[in-house]
Order: C-alpha cells, then structure tokens, then sequence
C-alpha cells in the first residue's frame, strides 16, 4: 500500500507548483526568512479560511471520523496540534484527562476553551519546536494525532517520544493529509496557493516545504517502524489504495506490550 507515488516520476519543474521547491528551500524553516515571520502572524487566519470553511471542513472531518474506532472512557489522552478538537463529535467515552500539546500558544488556547466548556479535565502544554514532551514514560494510552505528522521534522526522534510516553497495548490514532500525492497537490494549488496569493507576501513554494516537509507515504512507513497497525484506510477512494487518488489517510496503531 502506497508503494507508488506520481511525484517520483516527474520532473522537477511541475513538482515545484505541486509541493514546493524542496531543492532550493529545503524542510527546515528560516525562522528569519520574510516570508516565515509573515506566517507566524498569519497562521490563525489562514486556519480559518483554509481548514474551517468549505470543502476544507468535509476533508478535515473525513480524517476525524477515525475517532470512532477507539473507546476513550477513563483514558488519559495526549494529543499533540489539537487545534480546535473538532473530532469531539466522534468521541466514544469521556477521557479521565486529555493532555494538549502544541507549539501555537492561539491554537493551544482555542483546545482549551473547547475542552473546558465540555467539562473534559485537561493539561496544556506549550512546548517550542523540536522539545521533547514534558510526559513520564508509559504515562499515556491514547495518543491523537490529527494534521500534525506532516509538519515535524525529522519525524523519527518525535515518533520515539510518543512510543516513550505511550503504554504498551496503548494505542495512537488520527489522519494525515496525503501530502506528496498528486490529489493533494492539485487540490492545494486550488485553494491555499490561491488564498496566499491574494492575502499575503508570502511565497508558498517556501511554506510549503517548512510547514509540510513529510510526504504521507514516508510518514506511514516511519509509523511502521515504530509501531503495529491494526488498521489503515484511505478517503475518499477507500478502494484504491494510491496516495495520489485520496486526500487523507486515517491510520490506528499499537504500541507493542
């Protein structure tokens, strides 16, 4: 599954346009860079626009619905990137406390607010980009992750984090975009390129590479590494298991016992 991937195969002139210039920019971010400081202030509208309106709210909430594939009664959940815990809706059972985890202080705020108006005992926790959490060995069961795999570089270190806090027999669950599929790709040159160009300086062919700088079928075989898979399934075309046909993959794994 996911083995093949259009982008391999084509030259970098029109991969560019479709995931950004990864040749010239690379995957770290120039924290100095005119374009990086523009979207630190920018970043909670883009959000807004992008991701909580139109077509963007029906692909994020595909990715959600993986939330009913787990109980989470009595269970202490981490979730790192919360956002705005729009998954809520698909929960079975209540959390004995839910552990936020993000590196946007606004973002961090919006999870909480939401949480506590639900009655869900939470912990925030703000952390800076690359700091390993702050969390006791085996000190978890569930760990959410929801669009957020995509934005941590380099992912292995990170994934060791979270195979270190989770128990054994807990479980790690959320979506990815398909990032580096053709789908995503066409989709996002339709949308978010189009919505950089109109409301901000920003070039998105740098963005692009610091802000996702995985490609879905690198971080799948990372998780695989790392942990078991129960279970994969892909939206919207279940039955073709092609990056480059879908737009998000849920995913549910294991830590070993």
């Amino acid at each position: 599954m996911l083995k093949f991937a259009v982008r391999n195969w084509l030259p970098q002139v029109l991969k560019i346009p479709l995931w950004g210039d990864r040749e010239k920019w690379g995957l770290t971010p120039n924290v100095t860079d005119p374009c990086w400081r523009e979207w630190a202030h920018t970043y909670l509208d883009f959000y807004a626009a992008n991701q909580r309106a139109g077509v963007g709210t029906v692909i994020n909430d595909a990715g959600y619905r993986v939330m009913s594939w787990i109980d989470m009664q009595g269970k202490r959940v981490l979730e790192i990137g919360p956002g705005d815990i729009r998954h809520m809706q698909f929960w079975h059972g209540t959390p004995s406390e839910y552990v936020l985890a993000d590196i946007h202080e606004g973002m961090l705020e919006q999870a909480a607010r939401k949480l506590e108006a639900s009655g869900v005992a939470y912990r925030p926790l703000l952390l800076k980009r690359g700091e390993s959490l702050p969390l006791g060995d085996a000190s978890v069961d569930v760990v959410v992750s929801f669009y957020s795999l995509e934005h941590i570089h380099p992912l292995g270190s990170y994934l060791e984090q979270i195979a270190r806090v989770l128990r054994p027999g807990g479980c790690l669950i959320g979506a990815i975009p398909a990032e580096g599929g053709l789908a995503w790709g066409l989709g996002r040159m339709l949308t978010s390129r189009r919505w950089f160009k109109k409301n901000t300086n920003i070039d998105p062919d740098k963005i692009i590479c610091w802000e996702h700088p995985n490609f879905a079928d690198d971080i799948i075989n990372d998780l695989n590494r790392h942990f078991v898979r129960p279970r994969l399934a892909l939206w919207p075309l279940r039955f073709l298991p092609s990056i480059d046909a879908n737009l998000i993959i849920q995913f549910l794994y294991q830590k070993q016992g």
